[in-house]
């Protein structure tokens, strides 16, 4: 497969009046034609940060990257120029925003919103952009579409506003795109219509989506690829079948168990104990030994490398070593990665 993307060894820092946060700390991963990447974990492990770096849109200071290469197509994105990056984003590498209302200019109507766009990178006529715009607006699902393009946001819903955002995201045809939790500010049932619609528009146009969440059940529905992310840093990656019905780092475990099931009732909803470490003062060893019930004495003393589990997935715990004692996930995990499995063979044995 084509490679589009490369994120190596990125270590992104915030100097604030207490000291350095160190936020990302060595991140890497891959990205190819095509396919739907997701970074998943909790508030605080990086996921945000790391996707507005590969934007440059991170405000420096106080953020600073600190080492590391953003590739783009072989081109290193952390060694230009914010006049070289402004030719980037939006025609290469683009992003849909968390909160439509916040990434929409509420004095601009929508198709000005579209179009200014398209007539900065696409060169185009006035009209062609007008055109393009309202085929954008089609594209993404809104009705109407030469009627909304004279409208300004707080004329249309959250969903629409969304799908808005979207289209700007998509006007240019970028070889990228960031969705940054762009479902969690919706209702459930709109929630769906919109991950439908990103999963569509990928079809139909080969983009490449990095899908950034905190919630495991979109990634099932989304993801071709998982990297779980925790204090800074990738703990476990491997293909969306790997990662559900396979995982093999407790924080993936925990995030497992902590998704909400109608099938378990009144059963009380598992949560992971404790917080996420302070980046100030990153703790010696694994970061996820405090929380972790199955942790070893390796786990307070030495950071575990990344072993590998086959030729797509790999894990950050002590307990794939050969030494380590043998640990089942819980019971609610095994549970979890049964009913993944059954859902697989459902479909036939697709594989993402």
């Amino acid at each position: 497969m084509e490679k589009v993307l490369e994120v190596k060894d990125l270590h992104i820092s915030f100097d604030v009046y207490g000291g350095e946060v160190q936020a990302v700390r060595g991140v890497s991963f891959d990205l190819y034609k095509g396919e739907t990447l997701a970074i998943v974990g909790e508030s605080g492990s990086g996921k945000s940060v790391t996707s507005k770096a590969l934007m440059r849109l991170l405000p420096m200071p106080p953020a600073r990257i600190k080492q590391g290469q953003i590739l783009l197509e072989g081109r290193d994105l952390t060694k230009l120029s914010e006049k070289e990056m402004q030719r980037v984003r939006g025609a290469e590498i683009s992003m849909i925003f968390q909160d439509p209302m916040t990434a929409l200019n509420p004095t601009m109507t929508i198709g000005k919103q579209i179009t200014e766009v398209l007539l900065k990178h696409q060169q185009m006529s006035k009209a062609e952009a007008k055109a393009r715009a309202i085929e954008l607006l089609d594209l993404v699902g809104i009705k109407e579409p030469a009627l909304r393009f004279k409208q300004y946001p707080h004329q249309l819903s959250g969903g629409m506003r969304q799908r808005i955002v979207i289209a700007i995201a998509l006007a240019c045809n970028p070889k990228v795109l960031i969705a940054d939790e762009p479902t969690t500010a919706l209702d459930v049932t709109i929630q769906a219509q919109i991950l439908e619609l990103i999963k569509d528009i990928q079809k139909k146009t080969g983009t490449s989506i990095i899908f950034i969440t905190h919630d495991l059940g979109v990634v099932a529905n989304v993801a071709d690829r998982v990297a779980v992310m925790y204090a800074g840093k990738i703990v476990e990656k491997g293909t969306v079948d790997e990662i559900f019905y396979n995982p093999k780092h407790p924080y993936t475990w925990g995030l497992l168990a902590s998704m909400p099931s109608l099938e378990h009732g009144d059963e009380e909803l598992y949560s992971i104990p404790g917080t996420p470490p302070d980046l100030l003062n990153p703790p010696k060893g694994d970061a996820f030994a405090p929380r972790n019930a199955y942790a070893l004495k390796i786990d307070y003393e030495m950071e575990p490398p990344m072993f590998q589990v086959s030729d797509t997935h790999y894990a950050a715990t002590w307990l794939l070593h050969p030494n380590a004692p043998k640990v089942e996930p819980p019971k609610v995990v095994r549970e979890r990665m049964k009913k993944f499995e059954a859902l697989t063979k459902d479909r036939g044995g697709e594989k993402r």
